[in-house]
């Protein structure tokens, strides 16, 4: 949307006079998730090229940098009938939209344009910078910023009060990947998210050693680099197999662990340790028997075992047998066949 020069263009308020030559009404969008002033170059030239550009945003964060670039912005809200008259002429104004997207001045002239008794100017919708993928992560981090500030609940929170939180959230993750229910799936992966985001913004309080969610992300990104040489680097792997060869060798070489069992979560639940063990000791080539002693937990070790060796997920299936059970408890009781989630 591109406007006439001179404020008197914009002002008189009886524009039901037809318009000859009908200008160009340009509305410059901005997301407010990229720096200000990185602006498209159809964007500068569309300001560069304007009769008039105007922002009804006095503290809009795009108008020093235009001014800097020699663009001459005025503080103005026109109504629709004002706008379509500053562009007469074959005149071209650009609205600087406000974050709200200029809903009352859209509308204005969506009404202009369909009663039919004012000859309208071109109008164009025009993105000046775009959200690249991830963006949205920034409005995460800011309002997570203002909840640790403002909120008398979330300001108070630990490492270790949120730790319960974060074991919740990974297991209803699961239930919806198992369940199948997309929208479920979403909205957990965004509970796990904010488990992440949360515990890195307490990090950032620390007094000896802080960290941000930025050096969360930069450990994982530098992480994923160095064990994909075959995406990174000259490394070549064309099966799964071989990608976990790659992985499983970078990183004993990283973390330089005296055994194989050096880093398995002990406080994992514990059918999925008993299958971590044996995997770690099948994939490094050991023959280690299994202890050789009666109880129900050697018996469970030895169906982990067995259950990993057969490629089989040992906490996947019993929690598939539970369900399975779980239905057949709820069918003796005529109850419905899924109960909604708690």
């Amino acid at each position: 949307m591109r406007y006439v020069r001179g404020v008197n263009a914009i002002s008189s308020a009886d524009a039901d006079v037809a318009v000859t030559a009908p200008g160009r009404v340009v509305l410059l969008t901005t997301s407010h998730r990229v720096a200000p002033g990185l602006l498209s170059w159809p964007a500068w030239q569309a300001l560069r090229a304007a009769d008039q550009v105007l922002c009804a945003d006095g503290a809009h964060p795009q108008l020093p940098y235009l001014r800097d670039a020699g663009i001459a912005v005025e503080e103005t809200s026109p109504t629709a009938e004002e706008l379509v008259a500053a562009c007469s002429g074959g005149r071209t104004a650009v609205v600087v939209a406000t974050g709200e997207g200029e809903p009352a001045l859209t509308d204005g002239l969506a009404r202009l344009a369909g009663s039919g008794r004012v000859s309208m100017p071109e109008l164009e919708l025009l993105p000046a910078s775009y959200d690249l993928p991830g963006a949205r992560l920034l409005d995460l981090v800011q309002v997570m910023d203002r909840i640790r500030d403002e909120c008398p609940w979330s300001s108070q929170q630990t490492h270790q009060g949120l730790a319960k939180y974060a074991m919740e959230e990974a297991y209803e993750l699961v239930e919806a990947i198992e369940d199948g229910d997309r929208d479920e799936l979403r909205e957990e992966l965004g509970d796990v998210l904010l488990q992440v985001v949360f515990h890195a913004r307490i990090a950032e309080e620390d007094e000896e050693s802080p960290f941000s969610v930025d050096d969360v992300a930069g450990t994982i990104v530098a992480k994923l680099v160095h064990r994909h040489p075959h995406v990174f680097g000259d490394a070549t792997a064309t099966t799964p197999e071989e990608v976990k060869e790659h992985w499983l060798r970078t990183k004993a070489a990283e973390k330089r662990r005296a055994s194989v069992t050096d880093g398995v979560p002990l406080h994992q639940p514990s059918l999925a340790l008993a299958a971590k063990l044996t995997a770690r000791a099948r994939t490094a080539g050991l023959d280690v028997p299994l202890p050789a002693a009666e109880g129900i937990g050697y018996e469970l070790l030895a169906l982990a075992a067995r259950a990993e060796s057969e490629g089989v997920d040992p906490e996947a299936a019993l929690r598939a047998a539970a369900r399975a059970y779980r239905d057949a408890i709820r069918a003796t009781e005529g109850a419905p066949d899924r109960p909604s989630s708690t």
